[in-house]
């Protein structure tokens, strides 16, 4: 049971520090990316870091789509959230300089 306890905790714990090299680099995605490249170079978490961050506000989501931007002044992983048997879409906004929530919206469609 210790065992376990420890893999979860240092699971999170590369999570939350941005990963590996390796992990820098998105997963396949499987949804729509707008990700320029001169923005990503200034994010210091990963595109796979906030993709969790973010899932774990919605639980049961699937990420539709994910923009990185500048929005109000902020470098933002924006995704877009899809929870199956619910109406609308989750929008949740990550920083991706330090990993915080800094927003969460339901857009009812």
């Amino acid at each position: 049971m210790s065992t376990l306890r420890i893999t979860l905790g240092l699971a999170a714990a590369v999570i939350l520090a941005g990963g590996s090299a390796a992990a820098q680099q998105p997963a396949a995605a499987t949804y729509k990316r707008e990700v320029p490249d001169s923005l990503r170079a200034q994010a210091k978490v990963s595109e796979d870091s906030a993709r969790g961050l973010a899932l774990v506000r919605v639980p049961g989501g699937t990420v539709q789509a994910l923009e990185l931007e500048r929005e109000h002044g902020k470098l933002i992983w924006s995704f877009d959230i899809k929870v199956g048997g619910k109406p609308g879409i989750t929008e949740v906004n990550v920083n991706a300089l330090d990993g915080s929530i800094v927003g969460i919206e339901h857009e009812a469609h």
